[in-house]
Formats: structure tokens, sequence, C-alpha cells
């Protein structure tokens, strides 16, 4: 029991000591050869005690998620999904690999409409078993640990495991969003975990243990993704989905049958580099590829970075692009997806001929290609989490994974949060008598915004992998890092820190407290209508320069840099 409570002492303070670091000293980093950047200290530390031991990427990835669903549970975890992009440095090959989660099979286009045939209220539709669809992450990351693995499967699990049974400290941003969740207590399982006896949200620094969690991964690590996906673990699953208020579909042939599945990464040139991303089920690679091609139609670089006419630019760019994502995007497995003609270039200097240096073009229009879908409102739900990874031997992950908004469904079971992705879903299946795209199917993936990237030197050699959380703004803030290396040579640090601006195909919208305020009378005048909001990113990049590796953590999070 001594030994215990040490044990939990020396985790606790590990934690503490690391949220008190300066900003600087957690964010940025730099090595010659590996490097891990993700949204929680204790999760990079996992991931590093990877790399140390010989670890591939891939299983320094795994090993960084296994403990962000214990540490950062609010934004992902096993009962949810992901998506992964991987460069191999031998061969230079890139795969993409899809956890994203499915609807279950017994559900249909009706499953978000109320009994009028109206549309339900998102919270309602969110909270409880409704919105649960067939977790991914696992199955997706055992199939790219299959081909990309160096250590033993079982040895990922464990930093995750014992942290789990030893405890950690609450982290800040948790305890926040734990303060402020107005449906967490209603599922008795997870109100017992993140709250005191007397119901109020456990505060930053008391310390947490999961032996459930632990137990769960144990059984995973030594049984594979199976021992998740059948037996107890799916049984307890289904019943807490099946047996919660609001009651879902999901059942235990839908987690038997699920299965990640390697996609095509989609490439495309800008300036003189090649950007890859993640194709459908998410529109990320897809949105940020198009903002990309036509803001290659300006002269960018000797525009002042937070200036009202790079703003106006790259918002008017991204206003076009979410036009055609409405419109087109989905599971490419049930819906044509015109991809060639939507990243062609032709195509794309089309749009961009579009936008008018002086002024705001009325809400745009998707482009006129075949298998347009009927446009659908949705709620920008902002969570997740983004990891990246680069080895010794030169390979690199990009993955971002999800639960989709903050502690997903609000349904524990086994230590884990389950997913919301359900909602990701359009909750009309038709408008005008023309089907959405993006309309619930069984077996079908909600559309995403997860944006993994990339980007590759004039060489053809590895440069940036990035990414970001953030709901429908994960495409904005992702093009806004990337646009800070690529045009205005700032480094990862830098180019995670710069103020945010995104249009998704409405008001521009300005980060709250950022220097990008001063510029909404010269938007305005333009024609923009502008809303300040905070726009909490969580990027995570690590870059490939002259002198090896510079990373980059989000400072609007609790992410930091480390390097074995």
């Amino acid at each position: 029991m001594l030994l215990l409570r040490r044990r939990v002492f020396s985790a606790l303070l590990l934690t503490l000591s690391i949220w008190v670091m300066s900003p600087a000293a957690q964010a940025e980093g730099r090595s010659p050869e590996a490097m891990v950047a993700a949204a929680n200290p204790l999760a990079v530390e996992a991931g590093v005690e990877m790399l140390r031991a010989g670890g591939s990427a891939v299983d320094a990835a795994i090993a960084v998620q296994l403990v962000l669903g214990l540490v950062e549970p609010q934004s992902s975890g096993i009962g949810g999904g992901a998506f992964l992009l991987h460069y191999g440095a031998e061969g230079g090959a890139i795969q993409a690999y899809d956890g994203r989660e499915t609807a279950p099979m017994a559900a249909g286009p009706d499953l978000f409409l109320d009994e009028q045939g109206q549309a339900m209220d998102f919270w309602e539709a969110v909270v409880g078993g409704r919105s649960v669809g067939t977790p991914g992450l696992l199955r997706m990351l055992e199939l790219a640990h299959e081909t990309h693995g160096k250590l033993p499967w079982g040895a990922l699990f464990a930093p995750a495991i014992r942290l789990a049974e030893e405890g950690f400290a609450i982290s800040p941003r948790l305890a926040g969003q734990i303060a402020a969740d107005e449906y967490l207590q209603t599922d008795p399982t997870a109100r017992a975990y993140f709250y005191t006896a007397e119901g109020a949200p456990k505060p930053a620094g008391t310390p947490l243990r999961n032996p459930d969690y632990a137990e769960s991964l144990r059984r995973i690590a030594e049984g594979g993704a199976n021992a998740f996906y059948s037996g107890a673990i799916a049984a307890d699953i289904v019943a807490k989905v099946q047996g919660a208020e609001n009651p879902g579909l999901l059942s235990e042939a839908d987690l038997t049958a699920y299965e990640a599945k390697e996609r095509t990464a989609l490439c495309g040139s800008y300036r003189a580099y090649e950007v890859c991303g993640m194709s459908p089920p998410t529109s990320g690679g897809v949105a940020v590829l198009q903002i990309m091609g036509m803001l290659e139609n300006f002269e960018l670089s000797g525009l002042a970075p937070d200036g009202a006419e790079a703003v106006h630019l790259l918002t008017e760019a991204s206003r076009l692009a979410f036009a055609d994502r409405n419109a087109y995007l989905a599971d490419s497995d049930f819906v044509a997806v015109p991809l060639e003609r939507l990243l062609d270039p032709t195509y794309l200097r089309q749009r961009a001929a579009l936008i008018q240096r002086d002024a705001v073009m009325d809400k745009a229009e998707p482009g006129r290609l075949p298998q347009r879908g009927a446009l659908a409102p949705e709620v920008d739900t902002p969570s997740t989490s983004h990891l990246v990874v680069v080895d010794a031997a030169g390979n690199a992950v990009s993955m971002t994974s999800s639960v989709e908004s903050a502690f997903g469904s609000r349904l524990m079971v086994r230590g884990f949060l389950l997913n919301n992705q359900l909602t990701d879903f359009s909750f009309l299946p038709e408008i005008d008598g023309k089907e959405v795209a993006n309309r619930v199917e069984p077996g079908k993936r909600p559309r995403s915004s997860m944006s993994p990237t990339l980007v590759f030197d004039p060489e053809g050699a590895f440069h940036i992998a990035a990414g970001s959380p953030g709901g429908a703004r994960i495409i904005g803030y992702t093009v806004n890092a990337l646009l800070g290396m690529l045009e205005w040579d700032l480094d990862p640090q830098e180019a995670v820190a710069r103020a945010h601006a995104a249009n998704l195909n409405g008001p521009t919208l300005l980060e709250a407290g950022s220097a990008l305020e001063a510029l909404e009378d010269e938007l305005q005048a333009l024609g923009h209508e502008t809303r300040v909001t905070g726009m909490t990113s969580g990027l995570h990049v690590i870059r490939r320069g002259a002198d090896g590796l510079e990373g980059g953590a989000d400072p609007r999070r609790e992410g930091i840099v480390a390097q074995p």
C-alpha cells in the first residue's frame, strides 16, 4: 500500500510539475531524429517511452492515444474513432487509415427525426445511446500496427494501464470542461467518476484512478482488438447504449462486423510542395486541398500574415470550399463523391476567380458538378484531439481522434466514454425532395472534418506533419498553420500559436482576444459579417528542417513537444 501511495504521489507530482512549466518549455521542441507532440504531457511521455524502446511512429502513436483516452477523455478514446496518415521513410509510401465510426445496421434516415418528421433538437439527439456509432479506433490502430508496428501490441498498453491504476492529476482543462458540462451527470457511472460524492465537479489537481479502464486495456492488450469488439466488453457497451434513457440501436453484431479501412490518401501541389490529406468519409483532406489550391492563385508571401487582405482571401476561399463540402462530401462507400473534379487544378482556378480582392461574394454556392446533394444545416461542436510522431527511422504519423462533442454521448462504460459521432450525420435525410449526401444509412460513416495532413518538400522528402481538433473549424485551423510555415516562414510554434480566422460559408470568425479583433472595421467595409469568438484549436506540428526536427504545440490547450 505504501509503494502504491508513493507511485500515485510521483505520478501526481509529475503531472502538476508539467502544468506549471513555462509555455515555451511546454510547447516547442527540437530534435535531429525523433519527436512526439500531443495534447497532454503524460500522453507525450508514453509515446517517448515507446520510441526509447525502439518503437515505430505507429507504436508511439498507439501509446499516446491510449493515455489520451485516460487523461483527456472529453476529446478522444477507445469508445470513439480516428483517421491516421502514415509516411514510410523506406520507399516513401503514404498510407491512410480510416477508423471512423459506423451507423448501426438497424439505423435509417429517420434516426434523428421526431414524431412530426422534423429534425430533433441537437442535444436531445446527442445525450444517450441514440448518437453512439460503432467505435473504430482500436480496429484502426491494430490494422496500422500489423504493418508498421515494431514493438509487441501488448507493450504499447503498459503506460496507460500503469497511469490508470496508479492515478494522475486532473488537468486544468479537463476540470474546466467537467465543471462546464450540463449533461455529464446524467450517467451514474460518469457522475461517480468525474464528480464528488456531493455532486461537485472534481477540481484540477484531484487524484483520479480508473481501474476499470486499466482492466479494459489489459484485456485488449492480451486479446487484441477482438477483446473489445466481442465478448464481455462488447456486451457491456451494447447494454449501456440500448439501456440508456435515450436508447440507441447499436448491437453486438455491429461491433463484431466493424472493419477499419485503408483508404487512398489525397495529394495535391501547393507552390513547390506536395500536401497530402485523408479521403472521405472525412471532408478535411478535400477542403484543405481546395482552400490551398485556390489560394495558390494569389501572391500571399508579401501580405501581412494577420492583415485584412490575407484574412479576406483565406476566408473567401474557405467559404467556397465549405459550399462544395456541404453539397458533395460524405462516405464515398455510399455516395459517389466527385473527388477528381473537386481537386482538379482547372476547377480550383475557376473557383478562385470568384474571389474579389475588394468585396465579399454573396453566400458561396457549390460548383456545378455531378452527384450534388441537398445542402443541410449542421451544428459545429469543437472537440477532438490530434497527435503527430516522427520516429528515428524517419517514419511519420499524423492522427486525429475523437468522441465528437466534449465527453461524447456522456455514456461511460468499463472506464471509457462512448462517442456521439452519429450526430455528425445530417439530421434531415432530404430537403426539398432532394437527398442529402450525408444522410443516415445503415453501416455508413458520418462525414467528418478531421484533417490529418502530411507535407513534402520540393525534393519529395517529408517536411511537415500537422492537424488539429476543433469541429468543422479543424479545416481552417490546419490551413492557417500550414500557410504560416509555407508562406511566411514561421517556425512550427509560431504557426500553431498565430491568431485564427475562419469561414464556414457564413460569418467570418475572428479569434477572441487576438490581434484580429482590430480588423473588424476593415473587414466589414469589404462586406464581411464578422463574429468574434473563442477558437480553441489544438494544433500539433512536427517539421523537418535543415537542422533536424522542430515541433509546435498549441498554447490554447495543454500539449507539449518532446523527444527521446
